[in-house]
């Protein structure tokens, strides 16, 4: 299995609005791609010294490696611009790819 992680550090004035906006519209558009099987959305609490936001891990879970690349090629580009559109530099995100061993 394959654990396509999303770190998001979202502003404390538009944090409440992007998380309904996560849960609300962009998780659910991620999910219609079909590439994924599940996905977990959690707030980071060991902030790193310095910063000024809210710390969000989004774990989507994908059966394998071209699931993943699928979606990469396919759909995130899009969904990916859809969302600086929208928040601009008051949302930083950097994703990490994971292969679950056990």
């Amino acid at each position: 299995m394959i654990l396509y992680n999303v770190t998001c550090n979202v502003e404390q004035d538009i944090a409440e609005e992007w998380l309904n906006w996560m849960l609300a519209e962009h998780i659910p558009e991620v999910m219609q791609t079909g590439c994924f099987n599940d996905y977990r959305v959690a707030r980071i609490l060991n902030n790193q010294e310095g910063d000024t936001g809210i710390n969000y891990s989004i774990q989507y879970s994908a059966e394998s490696l071209e699931r993943y690349d699928f979606y990469r090629n396919e759909f995130a580009p899009a969904l990916q611009k859809k969302t600086l559109e929208r928040y601009g530099e008051k949302m930083l995100a950097f994703r990490t790819l994971l292969e679950v061993v056990k």
